[in-house]
C-alpha cells in the first residue's frame, strides 16, 4: 500500500535551517508529482511546495519563495524540502503528499518543525 514517511523536523532558532525528507513506497514514485503541506496550530493545512514527476517543475507558496527548495531523488523514492532562513511563522507540522488517480490523496504522519524567535 501507499506509504509516506517524513523525517527531519525539529526545533531550530529563527534564521536557521532544516532539511525534511519523505521516503515513499507502494507506488511508482517517478510517475507522480509530490507536494509538501504544513499545518500550524489553529490554521488550515496549506500547500508549501510542489515538484513535478521528473523534478523539472517546482512551485512554492509566496511565503516561502527564496527560502525553501523542494527536490526529489527518483532512484531513492525520496522527496526533500530544504528550509533556510526559518521564521517563527514557519512553525507547523509538515506533511508529504501524493495524489494518485481521481480524488485519492495520501499523507504521511507529519513531522513537527518548531522555530524559536
Amino acid at each position: 500500500q501507499v506509504q509516506l514517511v517524513e523525517s527531519g523536523g525539529g526545533l531550530v532558532q529563527a534564521g536557521g535551517s532544516l532539511r525534511l525528507s519523505c521516503e515513499v513506497s507502494g507506488f511508482t514514485f517517478s510517475s507522480y508529482a509530490m507536494y509538501w503541506y504544513r499545518q500550524a496550530p489553529g490554521k488550515e493545512r496549506e500547500l508549501v511546495a510542489l515538484i513535478g514527476s521528473s523534478g523539472g517543475i517546482t512551485n512554492y507558496a509566496d511565503s516561502v519563495k527564496g527560502r525553501f527548495t523542494i527536490s526529489r531523488d527518483n532512484a531513492k523514492n525520496t522527496v526533500s524540502l530544504q528550509m533556510n532562513n526559518l521564521k517563527f511563522e514557519d512553525t507547523a507540522v509538515y506533511y508529504c503528499n501524493v495524489r494518485i488517480g481521481v480524488g485519492n490523496m495520501y499523507w504521511g504522519q507529519g513531522t513537527q518543525v518548531s522555530v524559536s524567535s
